[in-house]
Formats: structure tokens, sequence, C-alpha cells
């Protein structure tokens, strides 16, 4: 590449070496301007957060334990994402105090929560209290990751890769381990609030 670019400058008469003591031309700099008004964001936050939240999710808790001990936070951004191999997603602000103890740890587990479960939920969705305070749980198997009693489902997993998204990460897990109890109903969250299924 270097060579083919000598030869082009050769070929039109430019210089291909300095004089000796010249300083090297400056590469012209770029054209830098602000970002115009028709350029932001068309949707202010509290408008998109109020038509998101007409879109029903599940809740989880996302555990993980670290040097510290126990940590946890409650999460609805939580989906499946691939067959093979098993992974799993979730989402967490940049601004979680949890998130970093869980990237310490390498690994969580997904505590899928069930319709009588909403004032654990609001538990683990306050920052800077003692989360884990009262609240039973043993050790998912694969990763020791606090697996929270009588959840109707649990994956226990390990951090496989990390990406950006705006405001928040992307998180993505490789199962290690799940298990179901196949029996209750799910605790929903819709518009702001707690529900249950009703078929």
């Amino acid at each position: 590449m270097a060579a083919t670019a000598v030869r082009y400058l050769r070929s039109v008469g430019a210089a291909t070496t300095a004089a000796p003591g010249t300083p090297p031309e400056a590469l012209p700099r770029p054209d830098l301007r602000a970002v115009r008004d028709d350029e932001r964001p068309g949707v202010a936050p509290d408008e998109f957060r109020r038509v998101l939240g007409h879109f029903a999710s599940g809740v989880t808790v996302i555990t993980a334990r670290d040097a510290a001990g126990p940590a946890g936070f409650a999460c609805q951004s939580f989906a499946s994402l691939s067959l093979d191999p098993p992974l799993v997603s979730f989402m967490v602000a940049r601004t979680s105090t949890t998130w970093p103890r869980i990237a310490r740890a390498g690994a969580f587990c997904v505590n899928i929560l069930g319709a009588e479960q909403g004032t654990l939920c609001r538990g683990f969705a306050v920052s800077g209290a003692d989360k884990f305070a009262g609240v039973a749980h043993g050790e998912a198997p694969a990763t020791g990751s606090p697996l929270l009693d009588s959840v109707p489902a649990w994956i226990d997993c390990r951090v496989h890769a990390v990406h950006t998204g705006g405001d928040h990460l992307i998180v993505v897990g490789r199962v290690e381990a799940l298990g179901a109890s196949d029996e209750g109903e799910p605790l929903l969250f819709h518009r702001g609030a707690f529900g249950r299924f009703s078929g």
C-alpha cells in the first residue's frame, strides 16, 4: 500500500520526501459544528416512557455474589436471546451501583418473579439499602449466585458479552443451568404498575 502511494505521488510530480528540517504539512482540520435543533431527538423522554410503558413485561431480580457479599437489582428488561448457544440478555443503566458488582463477579442469576412477589421486587428496586435483609436465598448450582427462595423459575449464567446501548448497557449471559416449578402465575409490569396474567 505504501509503495503504491509513493508511485502515485511520483507520477503526479509530488515530493515523496520532505526537505531536511521541513516540518510535515498538517492535515486539514475536519469541519466542526454544533448539533442543530432539527437534529435533536424528536421524542421527549416522558413521552417515550409513557408509550413504552404500554408494553407489558415480566419482572426479574438479577443477582450476583462478589467479595462483599450478595448483590441484586429488579429488572424488567430481560429476554431470551439465543437457543444455540443458550444466551439471555438484560439491560442495566450505566448509573447502576449494582452492575459493577455483577461485572466483577462475572456471573449472575436471573430470578423470575411470581405474581405474589411484588413486594420482593420493590425491595430490590431501591438503591442504597440492604436488599437481602430478610430475603431467603440459596446458591445457584453453576455460579453460586444468589437464588431467591420461592421464585417460579431461575436462570444461572456467566457474563458472555457487554454492549453499549445509549444510557444503558446490554449484558449477554451464557446459560449454565436453569430450572422452573411450572406452577403459579408470573408477575407482570404494565404502565408503571404490577399486574397478573388472567387467561
